[in-house]
């Protein structure tokens, strides 16, 4: 060997090194699994390097520049994007005019600073913040900051429009910080996963990712020099590991998983057509939860006995409260026109908590889940309420309306809601315009509501089980360490269940169960068991739910 040939061999260690399976834990944003090839997003504009400051004058004519730029951007997106996505992305060109976020950065270019170096550091010291919070809320804005500031900056410093380069087939698409917007630039069609190496799990990017059903990591273990294009990778978006250069038995037995999990998928849509009925031939009634108009596009009303939960909240995101009476009246016709009588049940309003409105709910409470949140908000807003209820009470007089009210404590509080729709019922008789009493339910989320069911004289009742669980088992639903104790299959949350069921029965009344433990198979035998005959879940889980209750025996 010659003298030159050991000099060669470190490097060829380093080579070999990149084909050697490297396995990285991380969390899961987005369920599923993926097997491509790395495909990295080029660097966010806060790494570009900054020039020199101009006058004042002409920095804040260029940071004015790049903030128009981003909102043309942003506006272009949402154009082509579906209404969830259409309305995270206005809500981000919402920000761009908002003082509180953009005047830091002027106060600092009137101070000699060029434009972005201080929108720079003014959009850091708030993402920070937000990182820093305790609240998932918090730090799930942080992702809409990022993109705001990136995108701006990208403008300041050059590429401002430039879009992401031609996305290979099976591509999983990696970026230090994967943003809402850059997300949507994506050709899905085309890549199949995704890792972001910051993030969080409850933010927009997860949810982005979970409706479009791409499989997503948040893996902040990774180290963005050794994520090479056209290294071979699975993102396991089930156990929580990022794969990198994985080993040929690796790769065959995520191959095997992979079409099993496909084939699974094409024969769990058998069952949509079938009717939910148990082993010994109890019938379940199953309803969708809707969040978005937009995701029964495609959906069989005859495969649901119609809507259990629409969650009003989210049909208006990036406004302050909610939309005029008109505008809520046509989008519940809308959708009692696509359940062609099957039954639609309205959720109220049901802000504050981790689902904080603009100019409605309240901020900077102590514990926002415990405050003033749901139909106790609603209590305390009555112009915005009363609105509602007469949208809900005119399109009851078109379909089969229900309507529930979420976050319910004492028989008080829905004594009052009941009132407050009387008086609007009168008030449209008044006016002669045509409406309707729907029915009146409540959402059973609190142990206080289980345990005095008897005291509520509602025509149907709703188990929420996601807060019920958090608040019988005294469990933050966005604290990863206390993740265990969130069961609903702990004895004391199926006690109460089945306490609301008895009262049910009695009064031949529905008590249904809208949590995410009705789509769960692994729950729904116990809650059958326990009394629930009617389960409300997402439209992409029709089928599964579906399936498990035909495989599900209650006995006696």
């Amino acid at each position: 060997m010659g003298a030159g040939a050991t000099s060669v061999l470190p490097s060829v260690d380093v080579l070999m090194s990149r084909y050697r399976e490297r396995v990285l834990d991380a969390e899961i944003a987005s369920p599923g699994l993926a097997r491509g090839v790395i495909h990295p997003l080029a660097a966010s504009g806060r790494h570009a390097p900054l020039r020199k400051a101009g006058t004042p004058a002409k920095e804040r004519q260029a940071l004015e520049a790049a903030v128009t730029g981003a909102a043309t951007d942003l506006s272009a997106l949402a154009a082509a994007a579906d209404k969830r996505a259409a309305d995270l992305l206005a809500g981000q060109i919402a920000g761009l005019s908002d003082p509180a976020l953009i005047g830091p950065a002027f106060e600092a270019i009137e101070g000699g600073e060029p434009a972005a170096t201080a929108f720079r550091d003014a959009m850091d010291l708030q993402i920070a913040d937000c990182q820093a919070a305790e609240e998932a809320r918090l730090r799930a804005r942080a992702e809409d900051l990022i993109d705001l500031r990136d995108r701006v900056l990208r403008h300041l410093v050059g590429g401002g429009t430039a879009k992401p380069k031609a996305i290979p087939e099976n591509a999983i698409v990696v970026a230090e910080e994967f943003t809402p917007s850059r997300f949507l630039e994506i050709d899905w069609r085309r890549a199949c996963g995704a890792v972001s190496l910051v993030g969080s799990p409850t933010g927009h990017l997860a949810l982005l990712a979970r409706s479009r059903g791409v499989p997503l990591l948040i893996a902040p273990d990774a180290d963005p020099a050794k994520l090479n294009p056209g290294l071979e990778a699975i993102v396991d978006a089930e156990a929580g590991r990022l794969i990198l250069a994985p080993s040929a038995p690796t790769g065959r037995d995520y191959d095997a998983r992979i079409a099993k999990r496909e084939r699974e998928r094409t024969q769990t849509q058998r069952w949509l057509g079938k009717p939910a009925r148990t082993v010994d031939g109890i019938a379940v009634r199953v309803y969708l939860n809707v969040d978005d108009p937009a995701l029964l596009e495609g959906v069989d009303p005859a495969h649901c006995d119609g809507i259990g939960l629409v969650r009003s909240e989210f049909l208006f995101p990036g406004e302050s409260g909610l939309p005029d009476e008109e505008r809520q009246y046509r989008v519940y016709r809308a959708l009692l026109a696509w359940a062609g009588g099957l039954p639609v049940t309205v959720r109220t309003l049901d802000a504050g908590g981790d689902k904080p409105l603009a100019g409605l709910a309240p901020e900077g409470e102590a514990n926002p889940l415990l405050g003033l949140r749901g139909l106790r908000l609603s209590l305390a807003r009555p112009e915005v309420f009363r609105v509602q209820l007469r949208a809900l009470a005119r399109a009851a007089a078109h379909g089969p309306l229900k309507v529930m009210v979420p976050l319910v404590t004492l028989s008080e509080e829905f004594n009052r809601a009941r009132t407050l729709l009387t008086e609007e019922l009168s008030a449209l008789e008044e006016g002669g315009i045509v409406a309707a009493r729907p029915e009146l339910g409540i959402m059973v989320e609190t142990p206080a509501a289980a345990l005095n069911i008897a005291e509520f004289d509602a025509d149907f009742y709703s188990i929420g089980t996601n807060d019920l669980v958090q608040f019988v088992m005294a469990a933050g639903r966005d604290c990863a360490g206390v993740a265990e104790l969130l069961d609903p299959q702990n004895p004391a949350v199926l006690e109460l269940i089945m306490r609301v069921c008895a009262r049910g029965r009695a009064l031949g009344r529905e008590v249904s169960v809208c949590g995410e433990a009705a789509s769960r198979p692994d729950c729904i035998p116990a809650l059958l068991k326990a009394g629930v005959r009617a389960l409300s879940v997402p439209p992409a889980t029709l089928g599964e739910v579906k399936k498990a209750i035909a495989l599900a025996e209650i006995g006696t």
